[in-house]
């Protein structure tokens, strides 16, 4: 049977345009209910500019105060997400171009095969200290692999498989063509799984280990059942 979606509004769930006009007249839920919305994509884009966590929540931070100050301009051509997260992108790039004066917004485009990162995030929380451990060590590797992916094919791997942006938004974002954006996505998922092999390669050759004493006993044991 085919699942029928609800919009947010039949669901009781305020759309962003319905915010946006309360965050107009200066409506605190409002304001706190979209930052609470956009929180994660604006710093995640952010730090994928700039690749580092306290610039980032910096770059989150006025984009809040720019988005809010001046939401009179904002007409709604484009989502209210778009909107901000451009805000977000272009703040962060500014940060960046005084770090490297020659580094334009042009550097993301469709000729260009370098990169910058995103946080990935631990998909769930255990409360076993080990499995956490893992998961924690596992994150890391992630990161760092992200972390090394081309710019270009990075940002689009971020909006697309972190932040679950569709093919359509992630293009209007980066003003990519449709096309292009799965290209990159293609060729971000296949460096990522390389990088990852690389990366745990020997570690996998020791996984599920079944020596000492293990190894000793199901051989007695096969022994036993086999020889007698």
């Amino acid at each position: 049977m085919a699942l029928t979606l609800i919009p947010q509004a039949e669901r009781g769930v305020p759309t962003d345009e319905d915010l946006v006009r309360r965050a107009l007249l200066r409506d605190e839920a409002a304001v706190r209910t979209l930052t609470t919305r956009y929180n994660r994509r604006l710093f995640r884009v952010a730090r994928g500019i700039l690749r580092n966590d306290a610039e980032a929540e910096d770059v989150v931070q006025e984009t809040y105060v720019r988005a809010f100050t001046g939401l009179d301009m904002f007409r709604g051509d484009a989502a209210f997400g778009t909107w901000i997260t451009r805000i977000a992108m272009n703040e962060a790039l500014g940060r960046l171009r005084k770090r490297k004066p020659s580094v334009d917004w042009e550097s993301y485009g469709e000729n260009r095969t370098q990169a910058q990162i995103i946080d990935f995030p631990v998909s769930a929380v255990s409360i076993d200290p080990e499995k956490t451990m893992a998961q924690g060590e596992i994150r890391v590797v992630l990161e760092k692999a992200i972390d090394r992916l081309p710019d270009a094919f990075r940002i689009v791997f971020v909006a697309r498989i972190i932040e679950g942006m569709t093919v359509e938004e992630t293009a209007d974002l980066f003003s990519l063509k449709p096309e292009t954006v799965k290209t990159r996505l293609h060729r971000a998922r296949a460096l990522l799984r390389e990088e990852l092999e690389s990366q745990l390669g020997p570690a996998l050759t020791s996984t599920f280990p079944f020596g000492g004493r293990r190894c000793e006993a199901m051989t007695e044991k096969i022994v036993a059942l086999i020889c007698r």
